[in-house]
């Protein structure tokens, strides 16, 4: 993740006009996802397929409004403000476009666009001037919030086993929002990113105490600009991600922890046992990514064990050859 990160427009910055026509997008795009959903899931998960068809139309509805109102305010011209172009939103992973659809992260991930726009309505009503915008706003916060209640109960009722309280349903999710994306995210960049460096220092220099300190210099450096970018890419007011501080920390900490795994073998003073040790390491650092993005992000596991140990064995083979040369 670079640190200077492509400039966003603060949510606070931005006119009523503005934030109306950002509403109206992402009522749009959010009523395509569900209506792509119910349509492939309604072969096999037609129960659920009737939901998301249900909660695109609402979306659709929501547009609408956002739509009279927006016209009668401020005309026919509607701004183009994308949920990517302001600081404080996520994008959904593109699960709908899988292959083979996984019901449990699709209401996962429909739970957290919920409680995305959910709190985006809630900041937009507080912050606004107008008394017919604030009370669409707030209308629009309440229906949304009654979407994430509906999307925890029929996850945990209908499409798993055992039914499960909503409650805990939110606290799951809000320990994957906080700790599990940033400390994944952390995680890859530290274990992968600094495979290169490290093993091209150990082939130029076979000196395991010279590789020993590029490993730390890049473990810890990587550690400190992924806890900051990820710190201050999002406050998580709209997002629900809580608090930056705790994210940036966990990027922070799991990055560092990801290149010192393979770095702290070059303790040893013999450059090619401490080598083979490292690249043990890796192997147990991607197949641990491997399994958290399976566990948590509900990934396949096989296509994802596929990718992280190709990546990884790319970025170790590029320090290899660049030290060797």
């Amino acid at each position: 993740m670079p640190f200077f990160a492509p400039a966003k427009r603060l949510f606070t910055s931005l006119s009523e006009a503005e934030v109306l026509a950002l509403a109206i997008g992402a009522e749009e795009e959010d009523g395509r996802i569900y209506r792509d959903i119910a349509h492939r899931l309604d072969a096999s998960f037609p129960t659920s397929a009737k939901v998301f068809a249900a909660m695109a139309e609402e979306e659709e509805g929501h547009r609408r409004a956002l739509l009279t109102l927006f016209r009668l305010k401020f005309g026919e011209h509607i701004p183009l403000v994308r949920r990517e172009d302001i600081a404080g939103f996520t994008r959904p992973e593109p699960l709908w476009l899988a292959h083979e659809l996984n019901p449990e992260a699709l209401w996962t991930m429909a739970e957290q666009l919920e409680v995305q726009a959910g709190n985006f309505y809630t900041l937009a009503a507080q912050r606004s001037q107008d008394v017919a915008v604030r009370k669409l706003l707030g209308d629009l916060a309440a229906a949304e919030r009654g979407h994430e209640k509906r999307a925890n109960t029929l996850q945990y009722s209908l499409l798993t086993p055992d039914s499960k309280l909503a409650e805990q349903a939110t606290a799951r999710q809000q320990v994957v929002l906080q700790v599990v994306q940033p400390g994944l995210a952390g995680l890859i960049d530290g274990s992968v990113s600094t495979l290169a460096p490290l093993f091209a220092a150990a082939m130029a220099t076979h000196d395991s105490h010279a590789t020993l300190l590029v490993g730390l210099a890049a473990s810890v450096g990587a550690g400190i600009s992924m806890g900051l970018t990820e710190g201050l890419s999002d406050d998580g007011k709209i997002s629900g991600r809580g608090s930056p501080w705790l994210r940036g920390t966990v990027c922070g900490v799991a990055t560092m922890l990801g290149g010192l795994g393979h770095t702290l073998p070059y303790l040893l003073t013999d450059i090619w046992t401490a080598t083979a040790v490292a690249l043990g390491v890796v192997v147990i650092e991607l197949a641990a990514i491997a399994y958290i993005r399976w566990h948590f992000m509900k990934s396949p596991l096989l296509p994802t064990l596929f990718q992280v140990v190709l990546g990884g064995a790319l970025v170790v083979a590029v320090g290899l050859i660049l030290g060797g040369s």
